[in-house]
């Protein structure tokens, strides 16, 4: 239970959650994670904040049917905001 309460960089979240570092920008941009911030500026993630990101993704899916459709379905909420 302890690892769930570290912290990760912006470049180990992003590959937790399978996107780019552009995307995990994006999504803090539209409030989608709201990351801790380090005294230097830095972005933190923690487990548990991305745990619950994708269980809410997976509860929520997009209605689109191919894959495709969904990734630009993300691709433009996100470029829209």
């Amino acid at each position: 239970m302890e690892h769930r309460k570290r912290l990760l960089k912006a470049r180990e979240a992003a590959e937790y959650l399978g996107i780019s570092l552009a995307t995990l920008s994006r999504m803090d941009k539209v409030g989608y994670l709201v990351p801790f911030r380090t005294p230097g500026g830095h972005r933190r993630y923690s487990l548990t904040m991305l745990d619950e990101y994708l269980e809410g993704s997976w509860r929520h899916p997009p209605a689109v049917t191919s894959s495709a459709d969904q990734s630009r379905s993300v691709a433009e909420a996100l470029v829209s905001t």
